[in-house]
């Protein structure tokens, strides 16, 4: 049978090559965005000059004509369900057996004044790279509004070409929605220290532009006036779904799916960023908007379009970014407050940049998700003391046996434990200091 993926993301890609693996199927993907994949969290050191373009691409260009799967460079205008075919933007037709809808996500904007002038963008998509190039030669300062994984992403590529950046976030701290206040006021010392002036409590009014239709400002809600001459929209991203309007596939925020990514129309589905569960999981958002999650969907999703019908699990939450140079690790639920039933441990290096939180049940000590700043801690580790509800306790015991940072890194662990003990001395543990030798 024919399977066409309209998205050459993370996400099509993944159900494109296990499907490959597990059958013979025709297999068709589509994209407008480029004509090969490309690793997108790899974006901004193209224009930090770190990489070129030709090196986020994860496979050579031969690879999938080799493995049988067929690249279109085009645009999808229409979705024909009953009718099981596509209408590209030029008119061709395009029929398919299976159907996958795995068109990631937009860049999310609000009506504010000014948002057409020239040097106003938004960062998601290599064209988005490609504008920014463009937008940014020979500019002194930017405006960054929305302080989210992108925002930061952002400021760190504008910095790299010293360019002033004013950011501007709607909390108190950076990225609180998410954070808890402590890593969220760490983080907020760090950008301060990159010299990335950041706005707390600010919100963008309206953008100025100049008599030749260029931003030459902006101002905020309380009526403060900063110059710029380029703007980043970063406050999150849509599904990107336009196309599917009239196709009387269901969609709300995102294409409405089933646990099996189904959709309400038989043989097609939806994937990724761009996909919506229907009835999702207590504390899962709807629309799990990863790396992560839409790699694992894919997987899920090939082996159900090749008979072994399955539903997607979504397993212990986990992700990982970066703020600026500080590795960003989480495992389990973890939010800005800990849940009605759970306590938090948290330790932080007295020169910040490194530390550490332990959320776990307030009665059963069962630990039930971890946030590392600065360190690094293996997830299978994470994951199995999660599943297995392990007390807080015989955690603090075997922390060591996590971390994995590279060699001549301080280890932290005697700290962290030391504040344990300070913290909960009703369950404090005793560690002996490990020897150290000196190699002639």
């Amino acid at each position: 049978m024919k399977v066409v993926i309209i998205g050459n993301g993370i996400s099509g890609i993944t159900t494109a090559r296990h499907i490959r693996k597990l059958s013979n199927h025709e297999i068709l993907v589509i994209s407008s965005e480029t004509e090969h994949f490309f690793s997108r969290t790899a974006l901004m050191y193209i224009y930090m000059g770190h990489m070129k373009y030709e090196h986020t691409k994860p496979y050579e260009d031969w690879f999938w004509e080799k493995n049988r799967i067929d690249l279109l460079f085009a645009n999808v205008a229409q979705v024909q369900a009953k009718q099981k075919q596509l209408q590209l933007e030029d008119g061709r037709m395009i029929t398919f057996d299976k159907l996958v809808i795995a068109t990631g996500s937009t860049p999310k904007t609000l009506e504010w004044p000014g948002l057409n002038l020239k040097g106003v963008q938004g960062l998601y998509s290599k064209q988005d790279v490609d504008l920014m190039e463009e937008n940014t030669k020979d500019i002194t300062d930017a405006v960054i509004v929305g302080g989210g994984l992108i925002g930061i992403e952002m400021a760190e590529m504008l910095r790299s070409r010293n360019i002033n950046v004013h950011f501007l976030i709607r909390e108190q701290y950076y990225w609180n929605s998410v954070l808890p206040k402590e890593e969220a006021s760490l983080i907020n010392k760090h950008i301060a220290a990159h010299h990335i002036h950041l706005y707390a409590n600010t919100q963008l009014k309206e953008i100025i532009g100049d008599e030749n239709g260029k931003v030459k400002a902006v101002i905020t809600h309380d009526g403060k006036k900063i110059a710029c001459q380029f703007v980043g929209l970063t406050i999150g991203v849509n599904p990107n779904i336009n196309f599917l309007q009239n196709s009387e596939i269901e969609t709300d925020r995102g294409v409405l799916i089933n646990e099996y990514l189904e959709t309400n129309h038989p043989d097609i589905y939806a994937v990724g960023d761009c996909a919506q569960f229907r009835h999702p999981k207590n504390l899962h958002p709807a629309v799990e908007q990863l790396w992560y999650t839409g790699k694992m969907q894919a997987e899920t999703l090939a082996q159900n379009i090749c008979g072994d019908k399955r539903a997607y699990e979504r397993g212990i939450w986990f992700n990982s970014a970066k703020f600026l140079d500080i590795e960003y690790q989480t495992y389990g639920f973890m939010f800005n407050k800990p849940l009605e039933d759970e306590q938090s441990f948290y330790w932080e290096h007295p020169k910040g940049k490194i530390a550490c939180r332990i959320n776990f049940k307030a009665i059963s000590k069962a630990v039930t998700g971890f946030n590392f700043l600065g360190m690094r801690f293996r997830q299978q580790t994470a994951n199995d003391w999660i599943k297995n509800e392990t007390p807080l306790q015989n955690v603090m015991q075997e922390l060591e046996k996590g971390f994995f940072d590279p060699e001549f890194f301080e280890n932290h662990y005697l700290a962290i434990v030391e504040k344990f003990n300070t913290d909960y001395p009703e369950m404090a543990i005793s560690v002996k200091k490990k020897k150290k030798f000196l190699i002639w």
